[in-house]
Parts: C-alpha cells; sequence; structure tokens
C-alpha cells in the first residue's frame, strides 16, 4: 500500500516516528469508496504500530485506534492542527467496534503494542485516549497494572476529538451519545447490497439453469420481484428503520418486504385466481428475502446486543428459511406446470 499519507518522521528516544497528513487524497477517497462497497474490504490497513500527528512532544496526548485503514483515515483527517501521537494495534483490518467484539482491539494487543512501540519512553504522561466503542474489548485497570499507562474514553465520532481535547479530555453527554441517523445507516447499505449481488448471481444461475428444462421460462417480472425484496432489505429496511414497527430486523425486513410482495403482485397482474399459487408462493418468498438481508444490519446497529442477535437469528432463521423454500417451490411449480 502506498505510504503517500505520510508527510515526515519525528525524532524520538525509540527511533523515528512517521508523521501522517491530516488531508486525504483522492487516492484515500477512492479506497474508502471501494471499501464501502466490499472491495478489497479485507486487505484495507496500515501496519500497526506509532504515528504522529503534527508536531508531538513528550507530552502530547496519545490517542488509540484500529489498523483497518477507514477507521485510521476517519481519525487522522479530524487531527489537522494538533500534535498527538496515534497509538494504531493490530485488528487484523478490521474497525474499532467490530474489532472489541472480536477481541482483537483487545487489553492484550494495547499492552503488547505499547511495549513493541517503546511508547513509555518516548511520553512522560501515562495516559491513552481510546474511542468509546472500543470500551467492550477494554480492562482499564488490567491495562494500568501492566503497562502504567491509565485508560481515557474519548467520543464516539472522530469529528468530535478537538473538542474532547480542548475540554481537557471531558466528555460532554452529545459526544457520548451513538445516534446512528439516516445518513450513518445509509452509508452502510452499498457493502450489504453488494454481498446481496454476490448470492443472487447464483440464485440466476439456478434460475438459468430451471429455463433450459421449464416450458415456461422465469421472465423479467420475476427477475423484478426478486431484486424489489432485495433492495427492500438491504436498503429500505435500513433508511426506515425508526418507522417501522416492531424490534427484530428480521420482522422489519419481513414487513418491508411484505408490502413489496403485494405491490409487485398488483403491478404484474399477479393478483388472480388464475395466479393464485404463484402469488402464495411469491407472498412467502419475497418476505423471507428481504428479512434475511434485513437482519446482516443488526450486528451494525445500536438497536441491538449481541445476546439480541443471538436471539433473533436463532428464532428467525429456520423461520425464513421454512417460508423460502415452501414459497420457492410454490413459484416453481406454477412456472414449470403452467
Amino acid at each position: 500500500m502506498s505510504d503517500k499519507w505520510i508527510t515526515g518522521q519525528v525524532d524520538t528516544p525509540k527511533g523515528p516516528v512517521p508523521v501522517v497528513s491530516a488531508s486525504l487524497s483522492l487516492k484515500d477517497i477512492a479506497g474508502a469508496c471501494k471499501v464501502r462497497f466490499g472491495i478489497g474490504r479485507m486487505d484495507y490497513n496500515v501496519a500497526p504500530g506509532l504515528y504522529a500527528a503534527g508536531n508531538p512532544g513528550e507530552r502530547s496526548p496519545v490517542l488509540v485506534s484500529a489498523n483497518y485503514k477507514l477507521t485510521f483515515d476517519t481519525l487522522r483527517k479530524n487531527l489537522s492542527g494538533v500534535d498527538c501521537w496515534i497509538l494504531i494495534l493490530d485488528t487484523k483490518d478490521v474497525n474499532v467496534w467490530c474489532a472489541a467484539g472480536k477481541g482483537t482491539f483487545g487489553t492484550d494487543e494495547l499492552v503488547n503494542r505499547i511495549e513493541k512501540t517503546g511508547l513509555s519512553d518516548i511520553v512522560t504522561d501515562r495516559k491513552l485516549i481510546l474511542p468509546q466503542l472500543g470500551a467492550s474489548g477494554m480492562s482499564a485497570h488490567e491495562v494500568l497494572k501492566r503497562s502504567g499507562f491509565s485508560v481515557i474514553y474519548g467520543p464516539v465520532r472522530a469529528s468530535d476529538i478537538k473538542d474532547f481535547l480542548r475540554a481537557d479530555c471531558k466528555a460532554t453527554k452529545e459526544m457520548r451519545t451513538m445516534k446512528f441517523t439516516t445518513w450513518d445507516r445509509l452509508v452502510l447499505t452499498p457493502v450489504e447490497f453488494m454481498a446481496a449481488a454476490k448470492i443472487s448471481l447464483r440464485v440466476f444461475g439456478v434460475l438459468f439453469l430451471i429455463n433450459l428444462f421449464a416450458a415456461r421460462p422465469f421472465g423479467l417480472y420475476d427477475f423484478f420481484a426478486y431484486a424489489g425484496a432485495v433492495v427492500a432489505g438491504t436498503v429500505v429496511t435500513p433508511v426506515l428503520l425508526p418507522v417501522v414497527p416492531g424490534a427484530a430486523f428480521s420482522w422489519k425486513g419481513w414487513l418491508l418486504g411484505l408490502c413489496w410482495a403485494a405491490l409487485a403482485l398488483r403491478l404484474f397482474g399477479w393478483f388472480t385466481p388464475r395466479h393464485a399459487l404463484l402469488a402464495t408462493g411469491y407472498v412467502l418468498l419475497l418476505p423471507a428475502i428481504s428479512a434475511y438481508f434485513a437482519m446482516n444490519f443488526t450486528g451494525a446497529s445500536t438497536y441491538t446486543s449481541f445476546s439480541g442477535v443471538a436471539k433473533e437469528m436463532r428464532i428467525a432463521l429456520p423461520l425464513l428459511i421454512g417460508s423460502s423454500v415452501i414459497g420457492a417451490a410454490l413459484v416453481i411449480l406454477w412456472r414449470i406446470n403452467i
């Protein structure tokens, strides 16, 4: 990976430390767009270690973050005019929130990274500022006991880091609140849509094989019916999340999938006795598809907990699989016997 975002170095008792730019290049922006669509997402990283922003000294604050480059870039672009150190942990190319849940943004890695970088010989202020969303992976008292560094949890958003530092590391209620706005939800949809598209290619492959042997092959209406269910689950559900009744993501996705199924049946003229079998099949199939893809957002939201996600999947998946199998069978049966 190119290191054009490194603009120089700062000499320390443990050797030179690279200085990072607070400005994102076109390549950085393009890279962010790619990973938003799931392209190269698992290989988008920076080397773990110690970096510098501005011209930090021995009493400058130390910010801790993940080696997922999208996270790293989000942090550094908010550090214009700030002199600080940035300690990057090896989170296996995963963002802070997910890495904390997986244990890679954790106590052991933080203590080991402090030792490997010789941070104790570089700074005299034994304080580390960690992102609030990484708190679940850390044991602050263990970090202090093993490294001599105390842990301070910073704001939820990197955009508040300057105000947090100016306020002597005091966070306001606003800084501590994760809102998960419409925009926050919308930026998550491209990667989920692309993942759904990969699955859909396999589905279309199966339909193509069926078409080779069926007397009445699947047509554009069937394609639009399926595509609409995918969009309902991957885009419409997260955008309308707060206004759709219910708590479970699968239920919200199922409701919107049912709305799409009713609309599709009306638009395609399938609300007739002749199409009863086909209509029944799609009423069972389309909401289940939407619900399945909507569940992918459970791990990326502030609406659920780990136990809640596990419970929802345990209950919803068997129902969705059963509904999909029966619905698909009815659709295929109607298609090959018409």
